[in-house]
């Protein structure tokens, strides 16, 4: 498998946000739709695979691995079928600090596809209620997707900021990787080893949250999926669009920042700049 050295990704990083920045508008909110949507499914699909193994805490970490090895068909579909993800377009940072783009080029970008993000996880969360898929387990899946949603909503601020930071470390980790490698299997095998750990971990993934408190807080509706959740009163009450955005996505975001922006994007021209110099 041929590979790029890491000074010949943090180019190729740079190279790739400055054609991210340049698309116009309309490409850039479908495929962060598509993003937002192939994330979605990763989320659900995650979570119907370990619905059972998360009930039992016999069994809970099990589960988080059964859903890591799923969950990275998200990022897979985002690298190689095509989309705009907020959380790897930290990285366009990368050509900021190489003065390829200006920072309100780079704002712009995250802010359109933040939003096309959010409406494709939504369009997703909103079809699985529907389907009538809560369902699945006797209403297991339901209670867990509320569990999982109230649980998300009740972190304090800081505890989602530094897993926000966790998070995005690893997955652009995954997008770098990725990077280096020119061909399709050395793609696959870095983004599925780094997200199945990132997952297991219990990190906090700000789009993947745009699908997992949305479909928690339309669940929490049915009477049924509420009972199956075994989640208290005043949880269910605190679970709702207010704490979804102020308490969850917003700590969980700038983290994510921190994390893709900072600890891989930043660090890695600090270093590798400086060598080639």
């Amino acid at each position: 498998m041929e590979a790029r050295s890491p000074a010949e990704i943090l180019a190729y990083t740079s190279d790739a946000g400055v054609t991210k920045v340049r698309r116009n508008l309309f490409q850039e909110l479908i495929l962060a739709f598509l993003a937002g949507v192939f994330i979605a499914f990763a989320s659900e699909g995650s979570n119907m695979a370990a619905f059972n193994l998360f009930a039992d805490p016999n069994t809970y970490g099990l589960g988080k691995v059964l859903a890591g090895a799923v969950f990275g068909t998200g990022l897979m579909l985002v690298v190689l079928a095509g989309g705009e993800l907020f959380t790897g377009n930290t990285l366009i940072a990368v050509a900021a600090l190489d003065r390829k783009i200006k920072v309100r080029e780079l704002l712009c970008n995250w802010l359109v596809v933040y939003i096309g993000n959010l409406i494709g996880s939504l369009f997703i969360a909103y079809m699985m209620k529907e389907s009538g898929l809560f369902n699945s387990g006797a209403n297991v899946l339901g209670g867990q997707t509320i569990k999982i949603a109230a649980y998300k909503t009740a972190l304090p601020f800081h505890s989602a900021f530094f897993l926000g930071i966790m998070c995005n470390w690893l997955v652009c980790l995954a997008v770098w990787v990725s990077y280096g490698s020119k061909d399709l299997t050395g793609k696959i095998l870095a983004i599925f080893f780094i997200i199945c750990l990132f997952i297991t971990s219990g990190f906090e993934h700000s789009v993947a949250n745009m699908y997992y408190i949305p479909a928690g807080i339309w669940a929490k509706a049915n009477p049924a999926w509420v009972e199956a959740s075994h989640v208290a009163a005043d949880a269910l009450a605190n679970l709702n669009w207010g704490t979804f955005f102020y308490k969850n996505l917003l700590p969980v975001t700038l983290g994510n920042i921190v994390g893709g922006a900072g600890m891989v994007g930043l660090l890695y021209w600090l270093s590798l700049k400086k060598k080639a110099a």
